[in-house]
């Protein structure tokens, strides 16, 4: 993996370990969220995305805090990585009135304006047309914000994702369409449901830039980010991402995993993201006391994130009816 990881074009040393940082953060937060599950100390569905860290990093390394980001209830790799402070996302997910939507929306509506983070949705393929709104806004009052919007490769079967697509080139809007191809939607495999061979082929019929990358190298991922995003500030409209990944965990945290193939799942470890990019940087002179300072700042910030939002209350009744209209409406 190193080897490959060497022959792509090369980025700064700095904004490699700024990805790496963001890479473990993810990987960390995910463990953490399996291991309190598998404890009993936690009790909620979790959609694990352990296999997926470096590509969510690698792209929203490329964006600044204040661009848009719209993902799915599989998207805790996007929120972490985008940047949301892991004591509001903590809170959040357990329900717990110092979250980032007061525990009202919990895992599957997290958001955060604050980082961008402007939707979670819980309907597969909900978001496109969404990013599409909040594009055409930052293009409508020259912002100069870009929109991401992240789905898996079964909501490229969806009807939105096509209008969505047709509407954005039209119309040369600042977003980038993130496939995170990870060769299964839920339980049915990439060739069992989608014609095409491959989610690129589906670009050219709404005349829009597309590019197929290899997700978990995060030098190859972060070129093809930082190009869609300079395209998109640029004025010169869309671009669709199809990064290939892997998913090594099942569709929920626990749910039989049996319908993968044993040799994928051979595979997927023989190459997985995170000890590769920590061999990369290794080999690119980083050294492990580095490498090291860097995990133990993260399971600290992680710790205060747990204790912060075990810690904390549950939001009183009073709640109900606010933030749910402008004006709050008494029964």
């Amino acid at each position: 993996m190193a080897q490959q990881l060497d022959q792509a074009n090369d980025i700064d040393g700095a904004t490699l370990i700024e990805i790496f940082r963001r890479s473990m953060r993810v990987y960390k937060t995910d463990e953490r969220f399996r291991q309190m599950l598998m404890s009993g100390k936690l009790r909620l569905v979790y959609y694990p995305v352990r296999g997926q860290e470096v590509l969510s990093a690698s792209m929203m390394s490329a964006l600044n805090i204040d661009d848009y980001l719209v993902t799915t209830y599989r998207g805790v790799h996007d929120q972490v990585a985008k940047g949301i402070p892991l004591k509001d996302l903590w809170a959040e997910f357990t329900g717990k009135v110092t979250g980032t939507c007061k525990g009202k929306g919990g895992p599957m509506h997290i958001t955060d304006p604050a980082t961008g983070v402007m939707v979670t949705t819980g309907i597969v393929g909900a978001g496109l047309p969404i990013a599409n709104g909040l594009a055409l806004a930052s293009q409508e009052s020259g912002d100069g914000r870009v929109t991401v919007v992240c789905f898996g490769d079964g909501a490229t079967n969806i009807g939105a994702f096509h209008e969505a697509l047709n509407l954005a080139s039209l119309w040369k809007l600042p977003v980038i369409f993130l496939c995170q191809n990870n060769r299964y939607g839920e339980h049915t495999a990439f060739a069992a449901s989608t014609s095409a061979k491959q989610i690129i082929d589906r670009a050219p019929g709404y005349s829009m830039e597309a590019v197929k990358v290899d997700g978990n190298n995060p030098i190859e991922m972060y070129n093809a980010a930082k190009a869609a995003v300079d395209r998109a500030r640029a004025g010169e409209g869309p671009t669709l991402i199809e990064a290939m990944t892997y998913r090594m965990l099942g569709h929920t945290f626990g749910a039989d995993f049996s319908y993968v193939p044993k040799e994928l799942q051979d595979e997927a470890k023989a190459n997985d993201p995170i000890p590769a990019f920590r061999t990369l940087l290794l080999d690119r002179g980083v050294s492990e006391e580095e490498i090291a300072a860097i995990e133990a700042a993260i399971d600290a910030e992680l710790d205060a994130a747990v204790e912060h939002a075990l810690s904390s209350e549950y939001p009183g009744l009073e709640e109900l009816r606010i933030d749910v209209l402008k004006e709050e409406i008494r029964a």
